[in-house]
Order: C-alpha cells, then sequence, then structure tokens
C-alpha cells in the first residue's frame, strides 16, 4: 500500500506521515456502482482516493438525487471531513464512479494529524477550499446554465472522470444525476446526436466531439 501512496500523495504529504497512515489506514477496493456512504450514517473514517473516481450527491424530500461533484485521486471529500470533526450523520451520498482504491482513516488520527503535520493541515484547508469551488460551479449551473449546457458540462466530466469517450449509461441514470426528466434528457441527446457530437447507442453514449 505505501508505493501507491507515496504515488498519489507523495508530493503532499511527508515521508513520516505516509507512514503514519500506512500503519493506520485501511486500504479497500470497490468496484464501480458500489455505495460507500449513505445519508444519514455517522462517518467513523475519512478516505483518500487512491486511484479510481467517486460521485458525491445529494437528496431531496422526494428521493431524488442531484450530483454535487466527482473526487479523483489525490483527493478527499470536505463534507466527510466536516461529519468526522463535528461527528454528525452524513448529508450526502458517496458512489463509486470506476473502479477505486482508498484509504480509510479512523477519526482520532485526523484530529491529530491536524496538529502534528503541517501538510495534513494544509490539505485539509484545500480540500475544504476545492470542494466550495466544485459546489458553487454546481450551483451556478443550476441557476444559470440552460439544461443543454448542464447536459454538455455533464457529458464532458464523465469523459474526463473515465477516460474513455463511450459512456456506458442509461438516459435514466443521467436524468437522476441532473435532477430532471427522462424525457428532456432524451430530448436533449437526440439533438446533441444531431449536432454530431455524441452518437446514441442501447445503454451506452459515444462522445464524438465535445
Amino acid at each position: 500500500m505505501i508505493s501507491e501512496l507515496k504515488e498519489s500523495y507523495g508530493m503532499l504529504f511527508e515521508d513520516e506521515l505516509l507512514s503514519e497512515i500506512n500503519q493506520v489506514g485501511t486500504f479497500k477496493e470497490v468496484s464501480a456502482g458500489q455505495k460507500l456512504m449513505d445519508i444519514g450514517e455517522y462517518i467513523r473514517s475519512m478516505p483518500l482516493l487512491v486511484s479510481g473516481a467517486i460521485k458525491i450527491l445529494r437528496e431531496d424530500e422526494d428521493g431524488d438525487e442531484l450530483l454535487l461533484y466527482f473526487l479523483e485521486r489525490g483527493e478527499t471529500c470536505a463534507m466527510t471531513l466536516t461529519c468526522c470533526m463535528g461527528h454528525t450523520k452524513s448529508e450526502i451520498r458517496a458512489i463509486a464512479e470506476t473502479d477505486a482504491k482508498l484509504v480509510m482513516i479512523p477519526i482520532q488520527k485526523m484530529e491529530e494529524w491536524t496538529s502534528k503535520y503541517k501538510s495534513w493541515r494544509n490539505f485539509v484547508f484545500q480540500s475544504y477550499h476545492e470542494r466550495l469551488e466544485e459546489l458553487l460551479k454546481t450551483v451556478d449551473s443550476i441557476a444559470f446554465l440552460k439544461m443543454d449546457e448542464r447536459l454538455l458540462k455533464y457529458l464532458q466530466e464523465k469523459v474526463h472522470i473515465s477516460g474513455d469517450s463511450t459512456l456506458r449509461i442509461t438516459h435514466q441514470e443521467i436524468a437522476y444525476e441532473l435532477h430532471t426528466s427522462r424525457v428532456v434528457i432524451s430530448r436533449l441527446l437526440k439533438k446533441l446526436e444531431k449536432l454530431g457530437k455524441i452518437v446514441l447507442h442501447r445503454n451506452s453514449i459515444e462522445v464524438v466531439s465535445l
């Protein structure tokens, strides 16, 4: 595990901290689609993403989901940090977007390292900053962008995260994550196909030009 930690976090943390993470952290592998955290759960440990991608979702009163942002290698979730430090229940749902590897850090160590290691403290503050920026982008997208622009931005992010121009996803799944209806998504995807930007297949979308 130490080699993977150094590859993902070696530029951020000193060797002593990496060694501690290796000693107390629990290595975890998850498959795409697997739920890592759910709304209402107490968080006992914080994830450090070693590889893959995780999507963070919110849920409204009707049970509909909204995609907030993605986490990639070398990152963690600021909302998880908040829940861990405040010993409160999770307000987000985390699902593996791709197969992923994580190291789970116990709450007690998070608090200890904040005063012990400057690099850890900087990492925590930077994580808050980056997640806040992503949340603001999500808010701006909902408030100011038309649904076709939001869909285009969503497909671009999916291609970036997966590293694959063919997205194996249904129209209904896209509708859930963008908090709209399948009918709207299907209509807009057809529009993008006519423009030559995508090719629609059964349960997959080939992104040609975005």
